[in-house]
Order: structure tokens, then sequence, then C-alpha cells
């Protein structure tokens, strides 16, 4: 899964531009647009945030991936650094 074009697709899909969402979601519009264009890397923490604004749940962000197999290719497309972070989420829980 590649997670700035999720993003994308679900604020396009809420009919938000980058500058709203942005702003909801308290981060940079400067960033989000990186992380969209994959030029960037996003925190667990961002993307909660993102997920917020949109008002949708974080698992809800990963909904595409009906199966386990989809889970972890959508996992190890993360960064070391996303993985680090969806791992210590996930410990929270």
């Amino acid at each position: 899964m590649n997670i700035g074009a999720r993003i994308k697709e679900l604020r396009e899909a809420a009919g938000f531009s980058q500058n709203k969402l942005a702003e909801w979601a308290g981060i940079s519009q400067t960033h989000l647009r990186r992380v969209e264009l994959g030029q960037a890397d996003i925190t667990v923490g961002h993307l909660q945030l993102v997920c917020d604004a949109l008002g949708i749940k974080l698992k809800d962000f990963f909904n595409e991936a009906d199966n386990e197999e989809d889970i972890s290719s959508a996992i190890f497309s993360l960064s070391p650094k996303q993985r680090h972070f969806l791992i210590e989420f996930l410990k929270s829980l």
C-alpha cells in the first residue's frame, strides 16, 4: 500500500484540499504534500491526526487490505521508521 496515495484518495473522497486537511490535522501542508507525493514518510501519530481529520479510524485507513497477505504487504511497504511507530502504537492498545 502506498500511504501517500491512500491519504490523497481519502482526502479527495472527503472533498478536502491539501490545505484544509493539513489545517484540520494540525500538520504542515508542505509535509502532507510531500507524503502524498511519496517524498516523505509520515509517523503513525501524524497518520492518526489525518484519520481523525477525515473522520475515520486508523484501521479503516488500511481497509483496502482485505486479508492477511494484503496487510503484510502494507506493513512491509512502510519504512523502518514507520514500522517502528506502528509497532509502538499497537503495543499501546
